[in-house]
């Protein structure tokens, strides 16, 4: 099939390898301009521009989709695929093949439409997910669905590794149900829908005043982006790392103690690796080695807001 691909971070980089392996012509790829990707890094290209033009496919990078709409028509394509392309398309773009767009979504349909399924899966202490091939409609993620594949999440996920797997999922979806899309109707979407909010810095910080056990989930959606974190002697303190244990060891919540177990208002949340301000990851317990006496998270009211 001729395809036109959007798509910007590196989650939608093996899907668009797949499909060249799978014999399908990718006549353009769609991605975002070209950005600085870190904190003093240099500009540079999207991970779906650099894997595009290894691969030796046309790229094209409007700061807006509808800018693309007259070259998508006269592209020859026949459909258009999309997974995190990272801007919404507008009706002439949708227009502008055959077949239309279909997008790969990270959740199952119509639970967590928009921006950080993953996360707010997560975040919510769902145990599944999965993707959807669905076709996109005007409407945020709200267009019908042709297949589906649910993925389980594990206790101990990070947002990283749950991620890998749905794009393991992603790939052989489309792998297994792209060439069907032409013969077949979608079917429409079932259920009442939950909408997935963009991710805040704010939201990530940890208030020991939660249950241990949400905290765990706050810290394992944020890894790697945006980080739970929490304020210690005025200085901030990212956890990349940590679980609940039921009990409540300390007298008072916000403590943590000698084995980096930071009291909750419903048991404990263990430290496992952290980073603090102007350092490298360490384990949780060496961190507060260092710190002498007792050690208090500070209140969530007093604290600095976000850098």
């Amino acid at each position: 099939m001729r395809l036109v691909y959007l798509g910007t971070p590196s989650d939608a980089v093996p899907p668009l390898r797949a499909l060249v392996d799978a014999g399908h012509e990718i006549v353009l790829v769609v991605t975002q301009p070209d950005r600085r990707r870190g904190r003093g890094a240099a500009e540079g290209p999207s991970p779906v521009k650099a894997a595009a033009l290894e691969l030796g496919l046309p790229v094209v990078t409007p700061e807006r989709a509808r800018d693309v709409a007259d070259q998508v028509s006269v592209s020859g394509a026949e459909l258009g695929v999309v997974v995190a392309f990272g801007q919404l398309l507008p009706q002439s773009l949708l227009d502008a093949l055959p077949l239309g767009f279909v997008n790969v979504h990270f959740s199952l349909l119509p639970r967590w439409r928009g921006a950080a399924p993953v996360e707010r899966a997560i975040l919510a202490g769902d145990h599944e997910t999965g993707v959807c091939l669905m076709q996109i409609v005007a409407a945020l993620d709200a267009g019908p669905v042709f297949a589906c594949r649910a993925v389980a999440i594990d206790d101990t996920d990070s947002a990283a590794e749950l991620h890998e797997r749905l794009v393991d999922a992603a790939v052989e979806l489309l792998r297994d149900d792209l060439d069907t899309v032409a013969s077949r109707e979608p079917a429409e979407q079932q259920g009442e829908p939950t909408y997935a909010e963009k991710l805040s810095v704010d939201e990530f910080r940890l208030d020991p005043h939660r249950p241990a056990g949400e905290l765990a989930r706050v810290v394992r959606a944020g890894n790697p982006k945006p980080g739970a974190w929490c304020t210690v002697h005025g200085r901030r303190v990212k956890v990349h790392r940590a679980h609940a244990v039921a009990g409540a060891p300390l007298p008072r919540i916000g403590a943590i103690g000698g084995d980096a177990a930071l009291q909750t208002a419903d048991g404990v949340l263990v430290l496992d690796e952290v980073q603090p301000e102007g350092k490298a990851r360490m384990f949780g317990t060496d961190w507060r080695r260092g710190l002498h006496g007792d050690v208090v998270v500070d209140p969530v009211a007093a604290a600095p807001g976000p850098s």
